[in-house]
């Protein structure tokens, strides 16, 4: 099942620099491992803005809801989920 994800991040300003530092790696190592399996298919950062617009490839809503609590900085983000399905007049 294919689903829209926007992540924003709020991260507190006077968060520790080092939970920061620690929490933003443990991120970046959990996104690629998604990445690398094929279920984070898309990663794109909204200009401007510590938030991202990404396409995940997951079994079903329960998987997605495993992967979006597992992330780092769940605890810091605003996620709007969109299930997503082929439009009629797609060409690929």
């Amino acid at each position: 099942m294919l689903f829209a994800v926007q992540m924003t991040v709020n991260l507190a300003p006077d968060m520790d620099p080092a939970a920061r530092a620690s929490t933003i790696a443990a991120e970046k190592e959990y996104a690629q491992q998604l990445q690398h399996a094929g279920e984070w298919l898309h990663l794109w950062r909204c200009a401007g803005q510590y938030s991202n617009l990404s396409v995940f490839d997951v079994a079903d809503n329960d998987r997605l809801n495993e992967v979006l609590w597992a992330l780092p900085l769940f605890p810091y983000m605003d996620i709007t989920v969109t299930p997503l399905v082929r439009h009629p007049s797609a060409i690929h």
